[in-house]
């Protein structure tokens, strides 16, 4: 019998793309929280390459099927990598937060910074984003999701932007406690 049901919610940095399913970020934060007596159910709704608007067109179906207590809220990343609108991507964001919230969900965001080679206003504006969600809407939020990954050679596959399992042991290691302050609320 669980607590109740964690989703973490997002694209392939949550998916686990290039790794096996137990060693992706969901699966391990899963182990952890177990090994420390919580007994919460945690759902990897990861899906590869989507965007904030993807995210959007299913978080329905996500709450009324999974009926989660909390959502670990990862998106953005392939909207800022195709170089969308940063201004879609925050009404994508306060849509989903206000979603969720509206429904008592409790909402972890995972903040998203964008590579520099769509230039220096592009990579501001959309870093800013999340922290003005986060603070909009009152959720726990998490800086940066690939804090201390991003760009380790060793904590990353081949392509330098999906982690490995020790880069997604080191996301858990990010996570972990904001989502423990999740439960305790």
């Amino acid at each position: 019998v669980y607590a109740g049901t964690i989703v973490a919610l997002g694209n392939s940095l949550t998916a686990g793309l290039g790794v096996p399913e137990d060693q992706a970020y969901p699966a391990q934060l899963a182990r952890r929280l177990k090994a420390d007596g919580y007994t919460y159910r945690v759902v990897n709704a990861g899906i590869s390459g989507e965007t904030s608007s993807g995210a959007l067109s299913r978080i329905d179906w996500v709450i009324s099927s999974l009926k989660p207590q909390i959502v670990i809220l990862e998106t953005g990343a392939n909207d800022g990598l195709r170089g969308l609108d940063p201004k879609l991507l925050e009404a994508n964001l306060d849509r989903l937060v206000g979603t969720l919230t509206a429904r008592n969900i409790q909402v972890i965001l995972a903040g998203m910074m964008m590579l520099p080679n769509l230039g220096p206003d592009y990579t501001r504006t959309f870093g800013d984003i999340y922290p003005g969600i986060a603070a909009k809407h009152g959720v726990l939020f998490i800086p940066f999701f690939l804090e201390d990954v991003a760009g380790q050679a060793g904590l990353n596959q081949d392509d330098r932007l999906h982690p490995n399992a020790d880069g997604y042991a080191r996301i858990v290691e990010t996570v972990y406690p904001i989502v423990v302050t999740a439960i305790q609320q």
